[in-house]
C-alpha cells in the first residue's frame, strides 16, 4: 500500500474480488462511451488469472488499483514481465498494460510510478506499454481517432491519455502503429482477381478453406498459430506462443469461428504446405456494447450471436493475416483477398478494418491499396529508462 503526496493510494490487487474491481473500473469509467468496445468480462478475467492464462508459464504479473482520498478506485495498471520477449529481443523490460485512469495527470503518474518500482524489484532497465502479455492481446495507446469506433481486438481510450503521457518524466516513443478501414468493393478489384490467377498457375499455390474435421482432427488449429509464429517472430515485442497458448487460441478463436471467413493458402509443389492464413470475424464492436459491463447475461449473448453467426453487422474485422516470409513475393495476400471478398458481399458486410500494423511495415500496409485504404487511428508504445532506486 502506498500513497503519493497528491493523495492518490495504490494497492497491490489481491484474490478473486480484488480481480473482478479490477476488470470491472474499465466498465465504470467508460459508462456511455459511443466509441469504446469493452471486452467480455469473462475474457479479461480469463486473461489476467495467473492458473488459468498460459502465458504465465513465461509471463510474472502484478495489477495495481489506483484510490483517491475518499476510498474510490481511480485507476488501474498491469506490470507486467515476458521472459521470453525480454531474452529473445535482449532487453530486460517490465511492461504496462490494461492501464485505465480518470482525468487527472497525478493518477496517471501513480500508476506508473507502480510500475517503474515493480521494474526495478525485478532487475528490469527500461518500462514500455502499453503492451500485454504477448501480441494477442491488445496494444498500443489510440492517439489519434477518438471520434472513431473500437473494435474488440484493439484499446480505446480518452484523447486525455495520451496527453497526459507526454508530460510523464523520461517516457519517449518506443514503437508507433497504424490502422486502416476499407470498404468493401462492388466486385474483386482487377489487381486481386488477376495476381491470384496468376500465381494458382505459376507457383501452384491453392486455397484452402477448413472444415471443422480440419480444424480438430487433421492438425490445422495448430498449423495456424505455427504460422504465426513463424510469420509474426520479427514483429515488435513479439514472443513466440507456447504449445498451450496455442491450444487455448484454438479454442478461443477457431470453436466458433465462421471458417467460411478464415483462408489458408498451401503450397502444392511442398505437399500442401502452409504458407498464408487470413482469419476475419464479423464486427464485434455494436453487439458487445450492449453486453452491460461485459457481461453475456442475461441479453449480452443475444446480440453476440446475432453478429457472429447471424452476420448482422455491417462490418468485419481482418483480424490476422500472415504470410510466409519466404512467399510474400509471390502475392499470397491477392489470392486470399480473392476467396474473401464475395464472402464479405455475400454477408452483406459493408466495410472492413484492420488490426495494429506498424507504422514502419510498409510492406504490410501496401496490401490494402487496391481496397483505397483510409488511415483512420494511429496508437504509440512509449518507453522509458529505469533509474535504480
Amino acid at each position: 500500500m502506498k500513497e503519493n503526496t497528491s493523495g492518490i493510494e495504490i494497492r497491490k490487487v489481491e484474490g478473486r474480488k480484488g480481480l473482478r474491481k479490477f476488470v470491472d473500473f474499465h466498465y465504470t469509467l467508460y459508462k456511455g462511451n459511443e466509441y469504446d468496445v469493452p471486452n467480455l468480462f469473462m475474457d479479461d478475467m480469463r486473461t489476467l488469472d495467473k492458473d488459468r492464462n498460459p502465458a504465465f508459464e513465461f509471463c510474472k504479473a502484478e495489477l495495481f488499483l489506483a484510490y483517491n482520498e475518499r476510498g474510490e478506485i481511480v485507476g488501474r495498471v498491469a506490470a507486467i514481465i515476458n521472459s521470453k520477449a525480454n531474452k529473445k529481443w535482449e532487453r530486460k523490460v517490465v511492461r504496462f498494460g490494461w492501464i485505465d485512469f480518470i482525468d487527472d495527470a497525478n493518477v496517471l503518474r501513480a500508476l506508473l510510478d507502480a510500475v517503474e518500482q515493480y521494474g526495478r524489484d525485478n532487475g528490469m532497465d527500461e518500462v514500455a506499454g502499453p503492451l500485454g502479455f504477448t501480441d494477442m492481446d491488445p496494444e498500443g495507446m489510440l492517439t489519434w481517432g477518438f471520434d472513431q469506433l473500437g473494435t474488440m481486438p484493439t484499446i480505446y481510450n480518452y484523447d486525455y491519455y495520451p496527453r497526459y503521457m507526454e508530460q510523464m518524466e523520461g517516457y519517449e516513443k518506443d514503437n508507433d502503429y497504424v490502422e486502416f478501414k476499407m470498404f468493401v468493393p462492388d466486385t474483386v478489384p482487377e489487381k486481386y482477381s488477376k495476381i491470384a490467377a496468376m500465381i494458382q498457375k505459376r507457383y501452384n499455390l491453392h486455397i484452402k478453406k477448413l472444415t471443422r474435421k480440419d480444424v480438430w482432427q487433421h492438425g490445422y488449429g495448430r498449423k495456424i498459430f505455427q504460422l504465426i509464429n513463424s510469420t509474426f517472430k520479427d514483429l515488435y515485442g513479439y514472443s513466440e506462443l507456447s504449445g498451450r497458448q496455442i491450444d487455448e487460441y484454438v479454442k478461443m478463436y477457431l470453436n466458433f469461428a465462421d471458417l467460411n471467413l478464415i483462408t489458408l493458402v498451401e503450397d502444392r509443389n511442398c505437399d500442401n504446405k502452409l504458407v498464408g492464413v487470413g482469419i476475419s470475424i464479423p464486427s464485434m464492436s455494436r453487439a458487445l456494447q450492449k453486453c452491460r459491463r461485459g457481461r453475456l447475461l442475461p441479453f449480452g449473448w443475444w446480440h453476440v450471436l446475432r453478429a457472429v453467426k447471424m452476420h448482422k453487422t455491417e462490418g468485419v474485422d481482418l483480424l490476422l493475416m500472415g504470410v510466409l516470409p519466404e512467399y510474400r513475393a509471390k502475392g499470397v495476400n491477392a489470392l486470399m483477398f480473392a476467396d474473401l471478398i464475395p464472402r464479405y458481399q455475400a454477408y452483406g458486410f459493408k466495410w472492413g478494418e484492420s488490426q495494429v500494423e506498424m507504422e514502419s511495415n510498409t510492406g504490410v500496409q501496401s496490401q490494402w491499396e487496391a481496397l483505397n485504404p483510409i488511415m483512420h487511428k494511429r496508437r504509440r508504445c512509449y518507453k522509458k529508462w529505469l533509474k535504480k532506486s
